[in-house]
């Protein structure tokens, strides 16, 4: 009975990838139950408590731990113990995924299968929307009827998730080992290629600037230490790029405009869309837009844009409570209910957090917090490159938490459910990877 139990939850934590398109619920589910399963696999049924001795695991139980008592110090105390209890539920999917759910290759080339299946369907799910387009309403529906509510922005699948940049820039790469793997592939530089510029173009039209940044980031590293395939990769990147322009100077979203308006507020590009009227196709029909700002703009602008508001919050909240934090949660509590941080939100309403994952643990958690978190990406890493399996490996592997958690871009916030599955998930995942021995 009990590894039938196992089997169910491994089938289940292999198809997290494809039931994180269908929102946070389903994945929530299947982290919840399977990580306290997995736990008392390791340590009930099968009594390794050797385990304990790991350096990953005592900094995952150290990070939890850490959230729990700064939590004595929180504003609104009930808010901070409630979700750093349950944030354990992520802590322990590294641990399921590399220690229980994907010991073997047999196991792992499963998992890269399917990831590499959803990024393609994600990938052609969002180009299929992204050239269903009209100047009147923007994007279309994609293949499973999704439309955004947002003028200009795409959902895939996701329905209104509005994410599919940010789900190929993460899995991608995972996806990418399934294609390096496949030994009986034939064309493999130019399929390889090709995918790697699929997810790039994919990054770009989603709208979602911190993707292809990152994705970008990735491949550049790629180019420089992953040298069996420079060529595929820079090939990739050329092929991209070239693509990206051809769209930019032909698709009519890029092209069909005039900017009345350009300031660095949220939806701060006011545009006029010129298309055919429906009653008259002789005339030409207008409609004033808001979309989201320049990039230019908010670095130029930077203090009064969304970012620098909220990061000068950030910042202040941090001085109020430099050791300890506000509490986990509590960004936004603090925000709305203490007057003098309500008045630096001059033109935005209160964010639910950050923006920063760095930013988010050193507002939330003061310094105690950060530290013990930075420790825990220094042990992940090291962890990485001490394993066992081959050097190329641990490069994607490395790679794949740069992505995650490169300081210099806006994230969602770990606590929550669909960031926090798919960050951690891909951790698991990265761990697993790094101890692949077979060449490619």
């Amino acid at each position: 009975m009990i590894y039938q139990t196992k089997n169910i939850f491994f089938y289940l934590f292999l198809l997290i990838p494809l039931s994180l398109i269908t929102g946070p619920a389903i994945p929530d589910l299947t982290i919840t139950f399977g990580g306290i399963f997995a736990l008392f696999y390791l340590f009930i049924k099968e009594k390794n408590f050797d385990l304990i001795k790991n350096n990953f695991i005592q900094i995952s139980l150290i990070f939890w731990i850490s959230l729990i008592l700064i939590s004595f110090f929180a504003f609104n105390k009930e808010k901070s113990f409630q979700d750093s209890i349950i944030f354990c539920r992520y802590l322990v999917i590294p641990i399921s995924c590399y220690f229980l759910f994907f010991k073997t290759n047999k196991e792992l080339n499963y998992l890269f299968l399917i990831i590499f299946i959803l990024v393609i369907f994600v990938s052609l799910d969002t180009l299929f929307q992204f050239f269903n387009y009209t100047s009147k309403d923007g994007f279309g529906k994609d293949l499973l009827g999704f439309k955004s509510s947002w003028y200009g922005r795409l959902t895939g699948p996701f329905g209104d998730e509005l994410v599919p940049g940010a789900y190929v820039s993460k899995f991608g790469l995972i996806g990418f080992i399934f294609l390096l793997l496949n030994k009986n592939l034939k064309n493999k530089i130019l399929f390889q290629s090709i995918y790697l510029a699929i997810i790039l173009v994919v990054c770009f039209v989603s709208g979602e600037r911190m993707a292809f940044a990152s994705y970008s980031l990735a491949l550049i590293v790629l180019l420089f230490f992953l040298k069996q395939h420079r060529t595929v990769i820079l090939f990739s990147i050329i092929l991209g790029l070239v693509t990206i322009f051809t769209i930019y100077k032909l698709h009519p979203f890029y092209n069909d405009y005039k900017v009345i308006e350009s300031s660095q507020y949220h939806q701060g590009l006011k545009i006029e869309k010129n298309f055919e009227c429906e009653n008259d196709l002789n005339k030409k029909c207008k409609k004033i837009i808001n979309i989201q700002p320049s990039f230019y703009e908010i670095i130029k602008n930077f203090p009064t844009s969304a970012y620098g508001e909220i990061y000068l919050l950030s910042l202040k909240m941090f001085k109020d409570n430099p050791l300890t934090g506000i509490g986990v949660s509590n960004f936004k509590y603090l925000c709305n209910n203490e007057i003098k941080y309500k008045k630096m939100m001059v033109n935005y309403d209160c964010a639910s957090h950050p923006h920063n994952t760095y930013v988010h643990w050193l507002v939330e958690g003061g310094l105690l917090v950060l530290l013990i978190f930075i420790l825990y990406l220094i042990i992940l890493s090291y962890f990485i490159i001490k394993n066992k399996g081959e050097k190329n490996y641990k490069i994607i592997s490395l790679v794949l938490i740069l992505i995650l958690f490169w300081p210099l871009m806006s994230t969602g916030s770990l606590i929550k459910n669909w960031y926090g599955i798919n960050v951690f998930f891909i951790i698991g995942v990265s761990m697993c990877i790094s101890k692949l021995k077979s060449n490619f």
